[in-house]
């Protein structure tokens, strides 16, 4: 286990948020000791008593349930180096020290070509790791060259491309459901799934972050990233283990299978949006041109819905839609898995019985599935759901990531030919919105998102309307 964790971008939102708190949890579930260094670097002009104060303040911001010994534990355990991240002088100095270590890269994306360079130019120790948040580049060709850098810097196991879904409960339950019931994984196939709704609605808005998201959008943001990850875990082949290899080489299958989509299909399968002025609640939204930071001339998007084919003995037939969008009425995180109706009822009359549904719930975290029963009366059909609440992880998601990086284990991060394929699938879908053949919808902030169009290509109802009409409450209205 590697004992030196080195932030670059040490005194921003990620780290005060999410890996700070991380770093706690792993010392209250005593998987860190006495032994560990923390070393932060960034611009702030601070000495190591004051970042500390910094790391105390957000540990209890952030992480106030946690132990103060814990939280104490860390602090301690934490230096600061102002430095130029990009100057390899400066890097050099921020890892210095015995032993391999961890530099885990909580830096805008645009960053990362320049900061690898300039940690191959200071020399990492041997046996040290990399970690680098998604997006992984802005297109495949930067991925490539993103890649071709980090070979140059560290072996392909010693680099983290980390994922927080993939950390999440509910995420690897997905896994848990499918290969350890055997109820389940004879079904699992086109022959039986008509479609996969992999669908991430927040009602949250810009929350301050135009900086970042202004350059990527929902597409580049949600869709590349997290949500092609949960399809390879929908959609893989069982592996041998769960070992890092197997598990990612069945993972970049998924992936290598997606039917690349033509301009006609990005026209017929893809929206994108962005939200209007708008009431969440009781919180007046304005529009997203209007949020600062924002430049209203780069048309990004704050909505994007993809529907998705592969070409696969197991899924040809199965239709995946992957959508996220922002400011929306109401929270919908899941995967929905809709089953196939019954060939035949025997009921008469009775009622209609609806196709069953599985959904893996995200945030919060929990399983349900929509069957069909008996109603009050014998003779007549009724609704009939079935959930089970997921026990409480023992690490939040980020403390599993750094877990797996301090421990050198990196089955649940992205390989680097992964990162290169799933730009390849989307990769039809930016150069079409880029030229502008699929619209730029609008939608109220607080509402169901884009009015759900009516056909598409098949000349069947477009199963978008249905992805629509879920992220309301019941009774509610586009």
């Amino acid at each position: 286990m590697i004992n030196r964790l080195a932030i670059l971008g040490a005194t921003g939102d990620l780290s005060a948020r999410y890996l700070l708190p991380a770093l706690v949890a792993l010392r209250a579930a005593g998987d860190l000791g006495d032994h560990f260094q923390l070393t932060g670097a960034s611009r702030e002009d601070w000495d190591s008593a004051r970042y500390r104060e910094w790391v105390t303040a957000q540990a209890d911001r952030h992480g106030g349930h946690y132990p103060a010994d814990a939280k104490a534990a860390i602090a301690a355990a934490a230096d600061y180096q102002r430095a130029d991240v990009t100057n390899p002088a400066d890097i050099a100095s921020v890892i210095a020290g015995e032993g391999p270590v961890a530099v885990y890269l909580a830096l805008p994306p645009a960053l990362f070509p320049v900061v690898v360079t300039a940690l191959h130019q200071a020399g990492l120790p041997a046996g040290s790791r990399i970690v680098l948040e998604k997006p992984f580049g802005e297109n495949l060709a930067d991925a490539q060259e993103l890649n071709r850098l980090l070979a140059e810097l560290v072996p392909e196991q010693a680099v983290f491309r980390v994922d927080h879904f993939l950390a999440m409960t509910t995420v690897q339950n997905v896994l848990g459901v499918r290969l350890a019931n055997r109820v389940l994984e004879p079904i699992w196939n086109s022959t039986h799934i008509a479609a996969v709704d992999i669908v991430w609605d927040e009602t949250l808005a810009l929350e301050g972050r135009a900086g970042y998201y202004d350059t990527v959008g929902a597409l580049k943001d949600m869709v590349q990233n997290h949500l092609l990850q949960l399809l390879c875990l929908v959609a893989m082949e069982p592996p041998i283990t769960l070992g890092e290899r197997d598990l990612r080489d069945r993972k970049v299958d998924v992936l290598r299978s997606v039917r690349l989509l033509t301009e006609d299909d990005v026209v017929r399968r893809t929206r994108r949006a962005r939200y209007l002025a708008g009431r969440i609640a009781d919180h007046d939204i304005p529009a997203y041109t209007d949020e600062e930071g924002v430049n209203p001339q780069r048309c990004i998007e704050t909505y994007a819905e993809v529907e998705l084919e592969l070409d696969s003995w197991r899924w040809s037939g199965t239709t995946f839609r992957l959508r996220s969008g922002k400011a929306l009425r109401a929270d919908r995180k899941e995967v929905a898995v809709r089953f196939r109706s019954v060939p035949h009822l025997p009921f008469g009359h009775s009622g209609e019985a609806l196709p069953n549904v599985l959904r893996f719930g995200l945030d919060p975290e929990d399983l349900t599935f929509d069957l069909t029963g008996i109603g009050a009366h014998t003779d007549t059909l009724a609704p009939l759901s079935l959930t089970a609440q997921m026990e409480p992880p023992h690490l939040p998601a980020y403390g599993r990531l750094l877990l797996d990086v301090l421990n050198g284990d990196p089955a649940m991060s992205i390989r680097g030919d992964e990162a290169e394929e799933a730009w390849r699938v989307l990769t039809p879908v930016l150069n079409a919105w880029e030229r502008d053949l699929v619209p730029l919808e609008e939608y109220p902030a607080g509402s169901n998102g884009p009015p759900p169009r009516q056909q598409y290509g098949s000349g069947q109802q477009r199963r978008s309307g249905l992805l629509h009409a879920e992220a309301a409450p019941p009774g509610g209205t586009s």
